[in-house]
């Protein structure tokens, strides 16, 4: 992702972190991640899993929900998130059970259900990659108001995607509690899960 836009996102989560520590009752400072109680998105996220069932964000309720938005042609960030949260899940134990990581894909174009299905269950078995079409893609980043964009570079086939690249955390409730930066360790991930649990 590139710095200007990552400066742009930090700042913006910097700021809800500061609004939500506004609210009664809002302040976690025990949280490792920037504080999202008290804020909303809009409308819970509908997307088609990699197995074909059309899924929404509240189905999960009673469990602590990971999303994040990535693509399988990623070269180093999507891999390397997907790989923190594999290894967060072993740091959790039995307790990885109540945990259910969500892959959106922001390249529907290339990532078919077929390519999310080797893809994200690779990872951990538990992992669901969901996607749509480019405008029901496009209508979910909005939503959580997540930056992607085509890239190509002159004289190269082919393209990449500029794309947020943190870990939305909801609670059991399927309320917004927690963003967890890109680059987060899995150790770090995982204190914040558990205290949601």
């Amino acid at each position: 992702m590139r710095a200007h836009f990552m400066w742009r996102w930090v700042m913006g989560f910097m700021l809800l972190g500061l609004l939500a520590g506004c609210q009664p009752g809002g302040s976690h400072a025990s949280f490792i991640g920037t504080d999202l109680t008290g804020t909303h998105f809009g409308k819970p996220l509908t997307l088609t899993d990699h197995t074909g069932k059309l899924r929404s964000i509240n189905d999960f309720k009673g469990k602590v929900v990971v999303l994040f938005f990535g693509y399988t042609h990623c070269p180093d960030v999507c891999p390397t998130t997907m790989s923190d949260l594999k290894q967060t899940m072993k740091l959790l134990g039995d307790k990885a059970d109540d945990v259910q990581v969500l892959f959106v894909t922001v390249d529907p174009e290339r990532d078919t259900q077929e390519v999310l299905a080797q893809f994200v269950p690779g990872f951990d078995a538990r992992f669901i990659g969901l996607r749509g079409t480019p405008a029901e893609v496009a209508a979910n980043l909005a939503e959580y108001k997540v930056y992607a964009a085509k890239v190509t570079e002159p004289g190269q086939s082919g393209y990449t995607m500029d794309h947020s690249a943190g870990l939305y955390v909801f609670d059991k409730t399927g309320a917004p509690r927690i963003y967890l930066g890109y680059g987060e360790k899995p150790a770090n991930i995982a204190h914040d899960l558990k205290l949601l649990m």
